[in-house]
């Protein structure tokens, strides 16, 4: 049975949770991280008696140390933090209580190491690789269409896994894409991603056609599959991604989806793409994120300084 104090920490983290969903548009993935840190803030708060409604600013500090000694990542306390800071806020608009506690609490920050990425021949060779990779023909065709795509797009896997067939029907030269909080972004197709795609919705169609002849529903989704959601998902994708890896001759270890990703954004900057239109091909709400990716940009300046400046030529 529980006792009081978790009973009134789960009502809490419910409406807030629910509130948080309708107001802000929020995507699943981060509802689901809300939930997960602050269950867990609420364990350790019920463990110790404390209550939502009564919890002091020191004593969520305590929780904050607890999380540093069991070895957490900065990034991870940052983002508990965060979690536990939009909770009370809410709390403290909806009148449960008359004060913040947790709103002049200094968070450790986020790490700000470089992205991992790939080189162009890296990318190269996982491109070939995925047209060689899978049991079938339409298993090849399909991986084919979802690297191209992804590293034409630079999408979150998220959203690549999740295409509506209609979203690319006819040929497009750019898609519409909806990411994080249901926002709407277009992102332009390259050559390659448009004829894997292309030869992709080729067999889709047969595929399609298979399906009606044994009366069965038409997939919603590009990349269909007989799961829960009726698309491939992440780990599918993830799974996927590292045969091919592995057929490229690369390390596996160094090859995620967020990984190309970052290989799209560090490709485009170093061809000498603006940061502000990286920021809107990546979806990102805050250009302070796209930021990241400005090592690429000092490293170009150096070189054309080094290159085009008369004093450094002498």
């Amino acid at each position: 049975m529980k006792h009081a104090p978790e009973q009134d920490a789960l009502r809490w983290i419910s409406t807030f949770l629910e509130a948080h969903a309708a107001e802000q548009g929020s995507a699943r993935n981060t509802q689901l991280a809300y939930a997960r840190d602050l269950r867990d803030f609420g364990e350790w708060c019920a463990g110790r008696s404390h209550a939502f409604a009564t919890i002091t600013r020191a004593e969520i500090k305590a929780y904050l140390i607890h999380c540093d000694a069991q070895g957490l990542a900065q990034s991870t306390r940052a983002r508990r933090l965060a979690s536990i800071r939009q909770l009370f806020r809410f709390a403290y608009a909806e009148n449960w209580r008359g004060d913040d506690p947790a709103s002049r609490i200094a968070g450790p920050g986020k790490s700000k190491k470089l992205p991992h990425t790939l080189s162009p021949q890296d990318v190269e060779a996982l491109l070939h690789a995925a047209t060689l990779t899978g049991r079938s023909a339409r298993d090849r065709l399909r991986n084919t269409c979802l690297l191209e795509l992804l590293y034409a797009t630079g999408l979150r896997v998220s959203e690549l896994v999740s295409l509506p067939v209609l979203a690319v029907r006819g040929d497009p030269r750019m898609i519409l894409v909806r990411g994080k909080g249901g926002k709407e972004r277009m992102v332009p197709l390259s050559e390659p991603a448009r004829n894997a795609l292309t030869a992709w919705l080729q067999d889709w169609d047969n595929q399609a056609t298979e399906l009606r002849a044994k009366r069965r529903l038409e997939p919603r989704f590009l990349f269909p599959s007989n799961g829960r959601e009726g698309h491939l998902s992440r780990v599918g994708f993830y799974l996927i991604l590292k045969e091919i890896a592995l057929a490229a001759g690369l390390d596996p270890s160094r090859i995620s989806p967020h990984v190309l990703r970052h290989a799209f954004a560090t490709h485009l900057l170093a061809g000498g793409a603006d940061l502000r239109a990286i920021q809107t091909l990546l979806g990102h709400a805050d250009v302070s994120t796209t930021e990241i990716y400005t090592h690429v940009l000092e490293e170009r300046l150096r070189t054309l300084v080094l290159d085009c400046h008369p004093l450094a030529k002498t």
